[in-house]
């Protein structure tokens, strides 16, 4: 038979492989992983994956470059931001208690293709993210020893000039990484032992330094005779509230351990409100007392808390806080290595990744290929690149999938939920479902004046509505961001847009609110759905506007190595992939 272009079918065929959904299997408990952690250990790690480079380097870069004593504003902008995102980790993680993440959310809600993206994007995330830290935590290490280790290598390896690649090679981090993944090899439980020792100390640390800080207080640093409250105006306070959403990344790890929670339904959303909420709260206080101990513009950016200290006298309480600095790095990393094969893991257990991956060690149940496999990486990494370099990729990583995570709660929220049968026997659920309209539909009570978007089937209007939304929020963020001037606009051209966009935005939300959403009491939901989610997406798009476009280069040609993985392995190895072919081969 001569070969020719593919028929319709074949096409039609392929493009359901790629957004065939996973099944949202809410009453699945079996695991080969172990239940073993409670709501205690959840938080701990998931303040321990949080508190870390923000508050010790984040706070002083801010305060002295960015936004002066308007610093704790900025942390509370930044809060209100991470919350609405918070909110969405929250709802998924109690309807799908299982490994996964964002991964997993998204393939329940949008289809495999995006999920493995996702998931991809996750991956790339924790690996440069631990590797950034690690060059964090050196560096605070090195900096104890009048940088001794530092000028040893420059020394005898010499300096790199090369975009991209840090000066030196940095080998402290690399065995730093290699000696916390030996530890998360070892189990669950170990790793979650050495994590709540490293924080407990770190708690006592930042406790110490709201204590001290206080008593050491001077008003008059805050007033006009050193500059004012917000020294670079409003611009300031929000360029620093973009730059400290980096400071609250890590809870996803609590996310991604659900698997392993003893009761997840309820575990998980109270420990990512309770490490939010704690965190923020530290964050606001320590950036407060930071600007009160001294002026903002004598801080040191690398190091500020433990120089503010040394200014004041106090070298002891500036070595305390050093080593604070440095346990707090270490319990971010734990929970990077902690995370990152967890993600891998249900990757490979659909399908989607190499099958290796999804090994566990029988006796630590722990997936050890995926832990010793990325911690060797994840070490390359933080050996070659660049603070800076990882720093800004992680970001963007996080902030994509933030968007992602968002898209899915609404893709979810219009869908039609799984039978009463597979919520349990004793669920109330059911019967309610039963008699309400099915989700996606146009609301009865607006069908007389929405008569338009009656006929399309439940959710296809949704699906739609849901691509103008996300057009119009990247279309208005651009406006915002780039201005006139960078778009090369007349002025009357940049408020059209800018006015037409924001419509189009608004009138979305509109009518993504006229349509039937699930409604659940067994479980918590986002509240406001559409308006949060939409909210979410609009600020996320917009903190990424500002990243560099060599970032943007970097993530792309990253996204383009997953696309091969994908369509290499996973589109064919994928277990929907396998159920669908007994039906083909009948």
């Amino acid at each position: 038979m001569a070969w020719g272009l593919p028929s319709t079918t074949s096409l039609a065929r392929f493009c359901q492989k790629l957004n065939r959904l996973k099944p949202l299997e809410e009453s699945t408990t079996e695991t080969s992983l172990r239940r073993c952690l409670t709501t205690l250990d959840l938080t701990l790690m998931g303040m321990g994956a949080t508190v870390g480079s923000g508050l010790y380097v984040l706070s002083g870069t801010v305060a002295k470059e960015m936004a002066g004593p308007a610093v704790l504003v900025s942390y509370s902008i930044a809060a209100v931001a991470f919350l609405l995102a918070a909110l969405c980790y929250v709802e998924f993680g109690a309807r799908v208690p299982r490994t996964g993440s964002a991964y997993l959310f998204t393939y329940v809600s949008m289809g495999e293709l995006w999920a493995f993206l996702i998931g991809w994007n996750v991956l790339l995330e924790y690996l440069f993210g631990g590797a950034a830290v690690a060059r964090a935590s050196s560096s605070y290490l090195d900096a104890i020893f009048n940088h001794s280790i530092r000028n040893f290598t420059m020394a005898h390896v010499g300096i790199w000039q090369v975009p991209f690649l840090a000066q030196f090679p940095d080998f402290l981090a690399a065995g730093v990484i290699l000696l916390a993944s030996t530890f998360v090899s070892c189990g669950a439980r170990v790793s979650s032992w050495l994590n709540h020792m490293l924080l407990a100390f770190n708690l006592l640390v930042i406790l110490f330094i709201i204590i001290l800080g206080f008593v050491l207080a001077r008003p008059h640093n805050w007033s006009a005779d050193e500059g004012g409250f917000a020294p670079f105006g409003f611009s300031g306070i929000m360029a620093g509230a973009a730059t400290c959403f980096y400071a609250f990344l890590g809870f996803g790890v609590i996310a991604a351990s659900s698997e392993e929670a003893q009761n997840p339904k309820r575990a998980v959303p109270m420990a990512i409100i309770i490490t939010l909420s704690l965190v923020a709260g530290a964050y606001i206080l320590v950036s407060t007392v930071l600007t009160l101990i001294v002026p903002w513009h004598s801080l040191d950016p690398d190091s500020a808390l433990a120089d503010a200290f040394y200014q004041r006298g106090y070298s002891w309480a500036a070595f305390i806080v050093a080593a604070g600095a440095i346990c707090a790095m270490n319990t971010v990393l734990l929970s990077d290595i902690f995370t990152l094969p967890r993600i891998v893991y249900a990757m490979a257990t659909d399908g989607l990744f190499f099958k290796v991956f999804a090994h566990v060690h029988p006796r630590t149940q722990v997936p050890v290929v995926g832990i010793l496999v990325f911690g060797v990486l994840m070490a390359f990494l933080a050996l070659l690149l660049d603070l800076q370099t990882l720093v800004q990729f992680r970001s963007i990583s996080v902030l994509l999938t933030f968007t992602f995570v968002a898209i899915s709660i609404i893709v979810l929220r219009f869908h039609k939920s799984p039978p009463a049968s597979s919520l349990g026997p004793a669920s109330p659920v059911g019967s309610e479902q039963a008699s309400a309209p099915e989700p996606g539909q146009l609301r009865p009570a607006l069908r007389p004046y929405l008569g338009f978007l009656g006929g399309y089937r439940p959710g296809a209007a949704v699906a739609w509505v849901l691509r103008v939304l996300v057009a119009s929020a990247i279309t208005l963020d651009c406006v915002l961001v780039f201005g006139g001037s960078a778009l090369h606009l007349p002025p009357w051209g940049h408020t059209l847009l800018l006015l037409v966009s924001s419509v189009v935005f608004l009138l979305s939300l509109l009518v993504l609110g006229a349509h039937q959403q699930q409604r659940r009491e067994d479980a918590f939901q986002v509240p406001m759905v559409p308006l949060t989610p939409a909210l979410s997406i609009l600020l996320n798009i917009s903190l990424m506007l500002q990243l560099s476009y060599l970032t943007w280069l970097s993530l792309s040609i990253c996204l383009l190595i997953g696309l091969l993985v994908y369509f290499g392995y996973g589109i064919w190895h994928s277990k929907e992939n396998q159920r669908e072919l007994p039906g083909l081969l009948a």
